[in-house]
């Protein structure tokens, strides 16, 4: 159930227009980690706008129970 849970998230995240430009680096910077059902988010983006789409499209995947967002800005 994570692995669906983190394709899911991968797509969400990614598939946003606005943050497709991370998913196209060698190593993308939103690292996402399911356990049990809970989504973390670790990594860095370019702005706090980045940081709170991503959280968001985190909170809308089905079957997730809880979304944390220890994603920071770059400086």
């Amino acid at each position: 159930m994570d692995d669906q849970i983190r394709m899911a998230t991968f797509r969400a995240i990614y598939g946003t227009p606005e943050l497709n430009r991370y998913a196209h680096q060698a190593i993308p910077p939103i690292h996402i980690i399911v356990n049990n059902g809970r989504i973390a988010l670790e990594g860095a983006v370019a702005n706090d706008f980045d940081r709170i789409l991503a959280y968001d499209k985190a909170l809308q995947v089905p079957g997730a129970f809880a979304v944390t967002n220890h994603l920071r800005i770059e400086p």
